[in-house]
């Protein structure tokens, strides 16, 4: 055999490997039980209605109140709340507020939280100790009640909402991926990239965090649906998304105020949900994902 055949079966081999593995990562993509397609189907169409928010309703703030406190019909699918305003346009432009809510949270929260506990867990000694007590001082207090401190310290905003609850959320984060980075950062991996004279933050970013993030994925995959309800639940109390925003949180508090127009209070509960809910259910894929995927 040739050195230059056996170059090419070698290339031939590692192809076959790689996309053995991209098969297999795809498979493990695809829904296995009932739940989980229920989870990918509600997400699709969901997230696929709030983008096209403005083509399937007309403005969530034109107000009617000629039909005010109309229940469903052919016109109003879910019925007008006390204004006229269209409670279906409200829930789709909602679902955009509440999507930016988590997906920012998660952005802002897990940037914070896996850089901080990366660090500390990879210089250990003193400087670990001291950061973690930075964290124990942040985890003394309930997330939620944290979350409402801040809010109601800042004000009610979009952009204020994001920032108090991603403070509350960081210091988990950086817990969990701390745990991580201790466990990855004594392999012999690790040990020949420094000595091979990697940098410790070269070796940190490059080689022990993308190794210590595949649970954060889960995890990450779960806290959008988590972000998403409690921003609604300080829109609810008051403290998040201000009036007239459509917001899931702030519609079901306002129709609190009329108990006898059932449909108020059900389309931004089960909107909110469902949507939670499925994130849920789809959640096992991606732990299935990282867990199966064979070469881990």
């Amino acid at each position: 055999m040739t050195r230059r055949t056996k170059r090419l079966e070698e290339a031939a081999s590692r192809r076959n490997e790689e996309s053995g593995r991209m098969g297999a990562a795809i498979a493990n993509l695809r829904p296995r039980t009932f739940l989980e397609a229920y989870g990918v189907v509600v997400i699709v169409v969901m997230v696929a209605a709030i983008a096209a928010a403005p083509l399937l309703a007309s403005d969530p703030l034109e107000q009617d109140l000629s039909v005010a406190l109309t229940g469903p019909s052919a016109d109003h699918w879910m019925g007008t709340d006390n204004l006229g305003r269209d409670i279906w346009s409200r829930i789709l432009n909602g679902g955009r507020v509440s999507l930016v809510i988590g997906l920012f949270v998660l952005i802002a929260a897990g940037t914070v939280g896996v850089v901080y506990g990366a660090i500390s867990g990879y210089l250990g000694g003193i400087v670990d100790a001291v950061m973690m007590r930075v964290v124990d001082i942040f985890l003394s207090f309930p997330a939620i009640m944290l979350a409402l401190l801040i809010s109601a310290a800042l004000g009610p905003t979009i952009r204020n909402v994001i920032l108090a609850i991603a403070a509350a959320w960081w210091p988990v984060y950086a817990r969990l991926i701390r745990g991580q980075v201790i466990v990855v950062k004594e392999r012999e991996y690790v040990t020949a990239s420094r000595a091979l004279g990697a940098g410790p933050m070269r070796n940190l970013f490059q080689t022990v965090l993308p190794n210590s993030l595949g649970v954060m994925k889960t995890i990450f995959v779960l806290d959008i649906g988590y972000a998403i309800l409690a921003g609604s639940t300080l829109s609810f109390l008051g403290l998040g998304v201000s009036l007239p925003t459509p917001e899931w949180g702030v519609m079901i508090r306002e129709a609190l105020q009329f108990p006898n127009s059932w449909w108020l209070i059900l389309s931004p509960g089960l909107a909110l949900m469902l949507f939670v809910s499925a994130i849920n259910f789809a959640g096992g894929i991606v732990t299935r994902s990282v867990h199966e995927i064979p070469g881990r």
